[in-house]
């Protein structure tokens, strides 16, 4: 392969957002399409549609918004915001993502509570939890080509999630300790692993 040539998991340059609206509208689509989980439909909004984020530069974003207070989806908006337009893009994501869903929540839960009891909307809440747990797998199987590129290598990177479930899923360990514990370990693995192949250039 000659020098300078791209190998075979380059990534293009991602675009860049052109102003405080366009963040402002994009995650306000997609917070209005995200009924069951916003994750998948951001993936397919910033890395396929808008193309603002390479995958691998999504699963970083997500990683970072995971081990912080709050919800994930919440942090990566502030966070891809941020980046591009200081505070003002942290307010306009932010803003685009809670605003009008907020709205909607709010309508909801005042229809809900004359409801609550009946078979339909419990059905139907059952119903709405298989299909969130789906779109979260298919997410992740969609994802897993990002694991190529990571320094920890595919098998590692599918014992740790593996023991990730296993310790919160089946042992139902508190997530916090899981997080600085397994992650703690998985980072300075990581660590240790770039540094390895650092080295050895």
């Amino acid at each position: 392969m000659a020098e300078g040539t791209p190998g075979p998991l380059a990534e293009p340059p991602p675009r860049r957002p052109q102003s405080t609206a366009e963040l402002f509208r994009v995650f306000n689509r997609l917070a209005l399409q995200g009924f069951g989980g916003v994750l998948p439909i951001a993936h397919r909004e910033l890395v396929e549609r808008e193309q603002w984020l390479t995958p691998t530069q999504f699963v970083e974003l997500l990683a970072l918004g995971q081990v912080l207070p709050g919800p994930n989806i919440v942090n990566m908006s502030i966070i891809f915001g941020d980046r591009h337009f200081g505070w003002r893009g942290a307010l306009a994501a932010s803003a685009g993502l809670m605003t009008v869903p907020l709205a909607i929540v709010l309508l909801l839960a005042t229809l809900y509570t004359q409801v609550a009891t009946q078979e339909l909307a419990i059905g139907a809440l059952r119903g709405m939890g298989v299909v969130s747990a789906g779109l979260v797998i298919a997410t992740a199987v969609k994802l897993r080509t990002t694991l190529q590129a990571n320094p920890l290598g595919q098998p590692a990177s599918y014992a740790i999630g593996a023991l990730t479930l296993a310790l919160v899923g089946g042992l139902r360990w508190p997530l916090v300790w899981v997080v600085l514990g397994l992650g703690g370990a998985a980072m300075a693995l990581a660590w240790w692993r770039i540094r390895v192949l650092e080295s050895s250039r």
